[in-house]
């Protein structure tokens, strides 16, 4: 099943490539069915907040009628970073997959474990790396081009 949603991000996180943005998408499960996607924004909406898990967070949140995601599972093409991963432990969500490891600001296993720090009131169960090869795909395909 994890396979399945992270193919809903990977799917979001296209679309944000083709629209010149960091290719990096969201999708939010809860009882088996996607309640809310996203992909990044940040250039379009000029947002320095825009990233794929706080819009899909907003949206989700808009669904339910409630910011507490208790049963939802959050997969995202990236590694949080520690914006996202704060919002991610203040929605309350409850298991984070992420496919693609960031080693220099990801912060549910990389640098930091922010949903799973006993410090927080909320914790989050976190699996990293899958579907990570495509995921990573995306994003050596956006630096290559900026790069040229």
């Amino acid at each position: 099943m994890d396979e399945f949603f992270m193919r809903q991000a990977l799917a979001e996180a296209e679309e944000a490539l083709k629209a010149g943005e960091a290719p990096v998408g969201c999708a939010i499960a809860l009882n088996g069915e996607i309640i809310a996607r996203a992909r990044n924004r940040r250039e379009e909406l000029r947002d320095p907040t825009a990233h794929a898990e706080m819009l899909a967070i907003r949206a989700a949140a808009e669904a339910l009628g409630n910011w507490r995601l208790y049963d939802c599972d959050l997969y995202v093409t990236l590694e949080p970073c520690p914006m996202c991963a704060g919002a991610i432990s203040q929605a309350r969500v409850r298991r984070l997959v992420f496919g693609a490891y960031d080693e220099k600001q990801g912060c549910a296993g990389s640098v930091y474990r922010i949903p799973e720090d006993p410090a927080f009131i909320h914790f989050c169960r976190i699996d990293g790396g899958v579907l990570e090869a495509e995921c990573r795909l995306l994003l050596v395909r956006f630096f290559d081009a900026a790069r040229r």
